[in-house]
């Protein structure tokens, strides 16, 4: 049975995305794109007009997939601290540690590839993991609302701390496939967290 171009895009993109996340984009080449989805030149053409474009496509969904992970269950819990612990444990212990890309974290290998390669890909990488930040400041003005948050927390930094803590985390993991890293910052920004608490 033939598949019909959303099928065949959406294949396109989940297998460069498992191509990126292993080789990087600058190593992958679009005749690996194409040995890995049985298309031709011409067929991978018609629906991305360059590499980079299948990246980008490639990047949205590797968005969407981490949102997935990360935030499950995180909605319904209504104290903003335990909101921050517990996307922190879907993220180091599901999303890091759970093997979603072969290469490792696909946003932080592609940060370290890009950066002074391409502003433009790089670009869209921080801003990923800027949102994260804001996100989490967020939830930290919510608490210090609501009366949870010790006075003088940096709440800024506070939110950057967490968002390089786990990045850091995930860099270690993907190179060494050891979960004594994501575990233990895991344990230590749980620990920190409830440090803020008032």
């Amino acid at each position: 049975m033939r598949k019909d171009g959303r099928e065949t895009r959406r294949d396109i993109i989940e297998e460069s995305l498992q191509i990126f996340s292993v080789k990087g984009y600058y190593n992958t080449s679009v005749s690996d794109i194409m040995a890995a989805t049985g298309l031709t030149k011409g067929g991978l053409y018609s629906h991305f007009d360059s590499k980079e474009a299948v990246w980008n496509a490639a990047y949205e969904r590797a968005v969407e997939i981490w949102r997935g992970i990360v935030f499950k269950g995180v909605r319904k819990i209504s104290d903003p601290l335990d909101r921050i612990a517990r996307t922190i444990e879907n993220d180091l212990r599901d999303y890091c540690c759970g093997e979603v890309f072969e290469g490792g974290c696909f946003f932080f290998n592609s940060l370290v590839e890009l950066s002074g390669q391409s502003p433009a890909m790089s670009g869209r990488i921080v801003e990923g993991f800027m949102q994260f930040s804001d996100l989490l400041s967020s939830w930290l003005v919510e608490a210090k609302s609501e009366g949870k948050l010790k006075p003088g927390v940096r709440i800024k930094e506070v939110a950057d701390f967490i968002v390089t803590s786990i990045s850091g985390a995930a860099a270690l993991y993907a190179a060494t496939r050891n979960n004594r890293f994501p575990r233990a910052i895991e344990r230590q920004l749980n620990a920190y967290i409830q440090m803020l608490r008032a």
